[in-house]
């Protein structure tokens, strides 16, 4: 019986239209609803909670094969970059309890 595969996604995003945490918040959760709507997602803010133009987001997905997880990840990572703000960093790894 197979375990499956879990994706994981921390992403960097920088914000320099927000001018304040509002502000920020506003395209923090856009991205989180859009990562999950898209991708069936599961999507947390990780990271520079307090500043104004930086977030962290880390998203998970599953799937039963491997070549599917990478292709969400893919698909994901593909979707932040063409936002009107800027995906900084990406670091992704995929794990199967097998």
């Amino acid at each position: 019986m197979g375990a499956g595969y879990v994706g994981i996604l921390s992403v960097e995003l920088h914000f320099p239209e927000a001018a304040s945490l509002k502000g920020k918040r506003k395209f923090v959760k856009s991205a989180k609803a859009q990562l999950q709507n898209r991708f069936g997602a599961a999507v947390a803010e990780v990271d520079h909670h307090e500043l104004w133009q930086r977030s962290r987001l880390t998203m998970s997905c599953v799937a039963r094969e491997e070549r599917e997880v990478i292709r969400l990840l893919d698909e994901a990572e593909r979707y932040l970059h063409g936002q009107e703000y800027e995906l900084v960093r990406a670091d992704r790894d995929v794990v199967t309890l097998e």
